[in-house]
């Protein structure tokens, strides 16, 4: 094999390889951003919802201790001794919701009062709601409890009734698990979701839909170390202590109360959004690998085919650079495929005109590869031109570009990523520049640099300008360094009096 026909194959197999890793690159980053767009989103809306959970655990705080002072004010003339009599106590209760209870006891734990038609005696004695009271706690809420009367997951707000120093007695207001229910359904995440209430000392308060059990969470990480940090946040938990069910979670204190809220969103109904999307890269993705594959068994037949006829070495290496041309040319079909797929799967998306017009600039590469039969470098001046006249055109722009563009070989394995850098400064030049849609001049040059071997690229506009400083890092951004860094070089813009991009750049 002659060492022509070996620089032509690398020729080949670098221009594939280049485009193919830029594209990836590009739809890499895409899928990255893809990612974290979806998280951001779905974390906002965790957010939301918990703060109406929180919301709601501050009015149910509030009626139960209300409620529970309410009715220890009415019964300061009441005389607390047990008669076997269970009195009604409807007048101190009113405006409760609905399975909403109200009990008063004495000192013994036997019912005086009750809002309960179907109450009976229970022995409450054991519940630490009583056994706290009657410690000498003032007020309690409860952690979640199965109910002795009806078998129901409830909480109790309980208070402690002193008469001349003395505990006589406790109030407790029952609030049913079951209330959970609307503040379920008002921030409906979707899914396995879930919200709760959780006491400061990391016992489950009430949770819907209902745990099988209680849960003490004092030992989990949303109470070792989250709640530590701060007071309200987002964390992912990869299993949760309940259920096991992979989540996003937004928790809250309450100020004023000992609850801390939680609204928790089952991350695969979250993610789902992330998989489609990256199911359409993946296939770009296939589509592109496809026909590098195809085109690298391609280069290996014909290399092959060449040691078999070597007999005839000038016929095989004019056949050699007629398949060459068709490779370029077929590259260049898939890269348009590929355009054609974003378009039609990404249609409204934001960033799909910018993806496209990234696509193009690696066309142009191509096109002049097989059109001029430069396997080992193209004339920069020519692929600049190409690469900036289509950028206007796909823009539409009323931009009048100005070409001081001396001939300048670029090696084949550079000219993807001057292409690239090209398209992406003319872009932003064609977007940003003229804000109002008005015509202005854009001027391009290439010429040889003081430095030895290195090369001026300069795009200059004179537009609006903009702060360096202000521009968030993004895409653009990073493929302006990644060109400009495969070109061994340096860049740099100045905005004073439009927008002035110059690069020093090593072409060959």
């Amino acid at each position: 094999m002659s060492g022509s026909t070996r620089s032509v194959s690398k020729i080949a197999a670098f221009a594939t390889a280049a485009a193919l890793v830029a594209l990836l690159s590009i739809l890499g980053t895409w899928a990255a951003q893809s990612y974290f767009t979806v998280i951001n989103r779905a974390e906002e809306r965790a957010i939301a919802s918990v703060k109406i959970v929180a919301s709601n655990a501050s009015w149910i705080h509030q009626m139960g201790t209300q409620t529970v002072r309410r009715i220890d004010d009415a019964l300061r003339l009441s005389d607390l001794r047990f008669d076997g009599n269970i009195r009604d106590i409807d007048v101190a209760t009113q405006g409760l919701p609905g399975g909403v209870k109200a009990y008063v006891v004495d000192a013994t734990g036997r019912t005086l009062y009750s809002t309960d038609p179907q109450i009976r005696r229970v022995d409450i004695t054991d519940r630490d709601y009583f056994r706290a009271v009657r410690d000498g706690t003032m007020e309690y809420v409860s952690s979640l409890l199965i109910s002795r009367l009806n078998g129901d997951q409830i909480f109790v707000f309980s208070r402690r009734i002193v008469r001349d120093g003395e505990f006589v007695g406790a109030i407790m207001v029952s609030v049913p698990a079951e209330i959970m229910r609307p503040i379920w359904d008002t921030v409906d995440l979707g899914g396995n979701y879930t919200v709760s209430f959780i006491r400061d000392d990391g016992m489950l308060v009430a949770r819907y839909p209902f745990p099988e059990s209680t849960l003490d969470m004092s030992g989990y990480v949303l109470f070792t170390e989250y709640l530590k940090e701060a007071s309200s946040g987002t964390y992912l938990a990869d299993a949760s202590p309940m259920d096991g069910v992979k989540r996003l979670v937004a928790y809250q204190r309450v100020d004023g109360t000992p609850f801390v809220a939680v609204a928790a969103t089952e991350y695969s109904v979250l993610i789902r959004p992330f998989w489609t999307t990256l199911s359409m890269l993946g296939a770009v993705a296939l589509l592109v690998v496809s026909g590098a594959i195809a085109a690298g068994w391609w280069i290996l037949h014909l290399l092959r085919a060449q040691e078999q006829q070597s007999a005839q070495l000038a016929k095989a290496l004019e056949t050699n650079e007629m398949l060459l041309r068709e490779i370029h040319h077929r590259v260049k079909n898939n890269l348009q495929s590929v355009m054609s797929l974003v378009r039609l799967q990404m249609r409204g998306n934001e960033g799909v005109e910018s993806l496209s017009s990234r696509i193009k600039s690696m066309i142009a590469v191509h096109e002049q590869i097989y059109k001029h039969d430069a396997y080992s470098e193209i004339d920069a001046a020519e692929l600049i031109r190409a690469v900036v006249c289509n950028a206007v055109s796909a823009h539409d722009a009323k931009l009048t570009v100005e070409f001081e563009l001396q001939p300048q070989p670029v090696s084949a394995e550079k000219a993807t990523a001057l292409a690239l850098l090209v398209n992406e400064v003319v872009t932003n030049a064609i977007k940003y520049a003229y804000p109002d849609g008005s015509a202005g001049p854009l001027s391009v040059s290439l010429a040889k640099s003081d430095e030895v071997g290195k090369t001026l690229l300069t795009i200059s506009d004179e537009g609006v300008g903009f702060d360096i400083n202000a521009v968030a890092s993004g895409t653009g951004t990073r493929l302006v360094d990644g060109s400009v860094r495969q070109l061994d070089g340096h860049y740099d813009f100045d905005t004073h009096a439009g927008t002035r991009f110059s690069a020093t750049v090593t072409l060959a």
